[in-house]
């Protein structure tokens, strides 16, 4: 007699992770029709979900589980699927917020109707409200510059918004623009490029998902002539750190299809430096701003957060900091202090200004932060210890319970992260779109006195905060839901 043999639980697991992948694999067809057709992008709670693969939208679900109220791959596919189906305009949504908010709602309300109340600027507005085009130049193609090459790449599925055309560089060698490209195409750090890449050494482009990039070989920043190029009222992204005043950046404004210059880097002199959803109406119509310097991106959401509800007297800013490429990989000559010496072997105390650059988005805290640095022999991710002494004594568990809520549905939760894990170390951020991570297993609490450890991805993270900037330059970020 043949007996059927009985299921067990090492059966069941596959049969369920496989029923989860294709719920998971249901849900990136309208992920993708939203952005392409309707220029909505979706995320939870900043996790994106554009372009990923099923093992990573579970992986979005699962943090938002751990976090927040349960968050199912059910629960995800008919909200995204009713959203389509009203035809929005664009818009940033995050599906885990929006969910918790249904919720609340309560079971009366449906789900169309629950989106109408909650996205009602934006339902019925597709092809009303088509977001205006800013053409961008990258002056400079390092670090940074390809990191901001990559995200504006991936942000131009809807053909509108920021575009990048054209990317300036001083030509290096004969086969310089096929070294660009691979470049382009291969990181160390942040792996391949997600895309597919083609060169034409005739025309000097390089072709990147759709995107056709110009490369300019020239000199100056005053040189060039983009109008040739078919390039117009162009934001420049200098992003090489060779100018740091108004009046050398404004030899970009000087080429004609110039609009405006952004800076990747601390300005100088009486440039606004601006920190992403802090002081962003500093930028009105100005000619030349800057995006600051990762670390003060990374620490200003911290320290608002914390000023705002338990207020800061004092305190020391130390930056744990990965080397960059102004340091020397053997020692040699240097003109700046201890810089000179072997960035892979040593680590190198140095200056930053990061903690006077707090006041110029803060200027509540002008004179109370004092700061140092030290350069680490890692390639990426840096961290920032907070020393303050705050103006009322706070324990640790509140402390960290809201910074956590803050990280998740306060004004900041685009800037600011938050994780509380006792196995994470600096390689596990990289990649992380956030201007800072608080990790909550570090905080210290005594008395008057409060240490927190704040993670951040000096290179992406901080090109996403750029990119957040030249948004809010070119008035084509779209609305985010839910609201605040």
């Amino acid at each position: 007699m043949t007996t059927t043999p009985q299921r067990t639980a090492a059966d069941e697991h596959p049969a369920e992770w496989a029923d989860r992948q294709a719920k998971a694999e249901a849900i990136i067809p309208p992920v993708g029709r939203l952005y392409r057709e309707y220029g909505v992008v979706t995320s939870i709670h900043g996790r994106t979900l554009l372009g990923q693969s099923p093992t990573d939208v579970l992986k979005a679900h699962r943090f938002a589980r751990r976090v927040d109220i349960e968050l199912s791959v059910d629960d995800t596919l008919p909200l995204l699927e009713a959203l389509t189906a009203l035809k929005p305009g664009p818009a940033s949504v995050d599906i885990a917020r929006l969910h918790r908010r249904h919720l609340e709602a309560g079971e009366d309300v449906t789900l169309e109707d629950f989106l109408r109340s909650e996205l009602g600027d934006v339902i019925d507005k597709h092809g009303a409200d088509v977001l205006p085009s800013t053409d961008v130049v990258l002056y400079g193609f390092g670090r940074i510059g390809r990191l901001l090459a990559r995200i504006l790449i991936e942000h131009a599925g809807t053909g509108h918004g920021l575009r990048l055309r054209a990317v300036v560089v001083r030509k290096g060698a004969d086969n310089d623009l096929s070294k660009r490209a691979s470049l382009l195409r291969r990181d160390s750090v942040h792996g391949s490029f997600a895309g597919t890449i083609t060169v034409d050494e005739e025309a000097n482009t390089i072709l990147a998902n759709g995107t056709l990039i110009q490369v300019i070989y020239s000199d100056s920043p005053s040189s060039v002539d983009y109008t040739q190029y078919g390039i117009s009222d162009a934001i420049v992204v200098d992003n090489t750190g060779r100018w740091r005043d108004e009046e050398g950046l404004s030899q970009h404004s000087e080429c004609p299809g110039v609009s405006r210059v952004l800076l990747t880097a601390p300005g100088k002199g009486g440039l606004p430096n601006i920190v992403s959803g802090i002081n962003d109406a500093m930028i009105g119509d100005g000619k030349v701003v800057t995006a600051a310097s990762c670390t003060t991106n990374a620490i200003v959401p911290t320290l608002k957060v914390i000023n705002d509800e338990y207020g800061v007297v004092g305190g020391h800013i130390e930056t744990v900091h990965s080397f960059t490429n102004d340091q020397n990989l053997i020692d040699n000559f240097h003109k700046g202090e201890r810089r000179g010496r072997s960035a892979a072997l040593n680590m190198v105390l140095t200056e930053t200004g990061a903690a006077k650059a707090v006041a110029k988005a803060l200027p509540e805290l002008e004179g109370k932060l004092t700061g140092n640095s030290v350069r680490v022999p890692t390639p990426n991710v840096s961290m920032a210890i907070l020393n303050l002494t705050p103006e009322k004594p706070v324990e640790r568990e509140a402390l960290n319970d809201f910074v956590r809520e803050a990280s998740l549905y306060g004004d900041l939760h685009k800037q600011l992260d938050y994780i509380d894990s006792p196995e994470v170390v600096s390689t596990d951020f990289v990649g992380n779109r956030h201007a800072g991570i608080v990790d909550g297993r570090a905080t210290i609490t005594a008395g008057d006195r409060v240490v927190m450890y704040v993670w951040y991805d000096n290179e992406f993270g901080y090109s996403c905060r750029v990119v957040r900037v030249l948004e809010e330059m070119a008035k084509v970020h779209p609305p985010v839901f839910p609201a605040v």
